[in-house]
């Protein structure tokens, strides 16, 4: 009998590896194609509403409809704004920003609506509130100048419509309502 080299002994060895093992790959394979049991089938829970609860949502085109009603009253009376709707959770839905606006009203206007949805109220409201609660303003995300108007169902907060970048927050506020009224229509 001839003698191998050690060259084709490792060779030989490599592929009888290789082949031992796309066989147990193989075996493997086949069995996991091969149920042996029956398959699983989903759990059905009737919770009866007892851990659940439904909540209203402003669509995303009641919001446009929103956001360009209050970017149309400000254009109409010359001013240059930015506009954000928030849901219920201050997520926002639309966001617009006025041809001209000054650039820190974009950020003013979504805090403004997260501020009107959070507290259920106008941010010109929750300005007088401070007098009695000035570590209000300190909540973050929220700002405490009027322009900001919450959008209700039933008396609930379902949305919030801020507007920024009149020169005061009066007329953000008028803006922020004609919003809010666009959406009785």
């Amino acid at each position: 009998m001839k003698k191998l080299s050690t060259r084709t002994r490792v060779v030989t060895g490599a592929v009888a590896v290789a082949a031992v093992g796309a066989s147990v790959v193989g075996a493997v394979t086949a069995s996991a194609e091969t149920p042996n049991a029956a398959p699983a089938t989903a759990v059905n829970s009737d919770v009866q509403n007892k851990n659940t609860f439904q909540s209203t949502h402003l669509s995303v085109a009641a919001a446009t409809k929103a956001a360009q009603a209050s970017l149309d009253a400000a254009a109409k009376a010359g001013q240059k704004v930015s506009v954000a709707v928030v849901d219920r959770n201050g997520n926002g839905i639309v966001e617009l920003r006025g041809d001209g606006a000054g650039p820190q009203s974009f950020e003013s206007a979504e805090r403004k609506a997260y501020t009107a949805v959070s507290w259920n109220a106008t941010t010109s409201e929750l300005t007088k509130r401070l007098a009695q609660a000035p570590n209000l303003k300190d909540i973050p995300g929220t700002l405490f100048l009027g322009g900001g108007a919450p959008v209700q169902v039933k008396g609930a907060p379902i949305a919030g419509i801020g507007v920024a970048g009149a020169p005061s927050g009066d007329q953000d506020e008028q803006f922020a309502r004609a919003g809010v009224e666009a959406l009785d229509k």
